[in-house]
């Protein structure tokens, strides 16, 4: 028994590292958040007081109110229609065991491989000619693009372990297609869809590539753009970056802690089934 605690150790050890590293960027953003721009201790010293000035630099002169509300509007539309399309789309790829269908898994794959900067130029010309660029529904779109594939693989993954007698049984009972997905496998989703939303909402939250590009309009900018707006090319505003920072940050906080059972549950699942 003692020999195996001994053996182990190494996966403890790793572990801490692991939550440290995760952790250390994470600290440094609230200490330098509500520490005064005139303090010149270290970064690494936590304030022994509270400087909630950078906060209202945040919010007032920074614009986060605006920003959040924005983020909030392209994040959750995309997050929507990713869900609903990607579940809707993955159905027929689980339940449709063909030569086809497995191609076109491989290729959802092989798009999730393709570095989205890597077509940014001719994504940037196709939004200006159908005036996509300053507006919410292309940023939209975008975003929903290239956040389908994960969607469609993880919701194709699940839907393989739910057994097809449900399916068979609803179509006794005289329902259709559409009725049998949403009525029965659907309901069965819960657990991946957490993971879908976290993961995907975490990028779309996050994202500042296409937002950098496509949102350029002061009106429609994002968390992202307001945090980089505290950075020019002559003078850095780090204290109120970093307030800005944490601000972003709570919304996402506050939606795993409330969906961080269910996307456990779904990692797991769509990893082993």
């Amino acid at each position: 028994m003692k020999e195996s605690r001994i053996s182990n150790a190494w996966k403890y050890v790793l572990a801490l590292i692991i939550i440290a590293v995760h952790f250390v960027p994470i600290y440094m953003v609230v200490a330098i958040a509500f520490k005064s721009p005139y303090d010149h201790s270290s970064r690494w010293a936590f304030p022994g007081y509270l400087y909630l000035k950078n906060i209202y630099t945040a919010l007032e002169r920074g614009g986060m109110l605006l920003a959040l509300k924005n983020t909030v509007i392209i994040s959750g539309m995309s997050i929507l229609f990713i869900v609903v399309i990607g579940a809707m789309a993955a159905y027929p790829i689980a339940r449709n065991k063909s030569r086809l269908n497995n191609l076109v898994k491989g290729f959802i794959m092989g798009v999730m491989m393709i570095p989205p900067l890597s077509i940014l130029v001719p994504l940037y010309s196709f939004m200006a000619k159908i005036q996509g660029i300053n507006s919410y529904w292309g940023m939209i779109v975008t975003l929903i693009t290239f956040q389908l594939p994960t969607s469609i693989f993880l919701f194709s993954s699940f839907i393989t372990s739910i057994p097809v007698a449900l399916e068979e049984a609803a179509a006794i009972d005289g329902c259709g297609p559409f009725q049998t997905f949403f009525k029965i496998i659907m309901p069965q989703l819960k657990p991946v869809t957490a993971s879908v939303i976290i993961i995907t909402g975490v990028n779309c939250w996050n994202n500042y590539q296409f937002a950098l590009y496509l949102l350029q309009s002061p009106r429609i900018k994002t968390i992202t753009l307001a945090i980089a707006g505290f950075f020019s090319a002559d003078s850095a505003n780090v204290n109120g970056a970093a307030a800005a920072a944490f601000i972003g940050i709570l919304p996402m906080v506050a939606v795993f802690l409330f969906l961080q059972k269910y996307f456990i549950q779904g990692m797991v699942d769509s990893a082993i089934k």
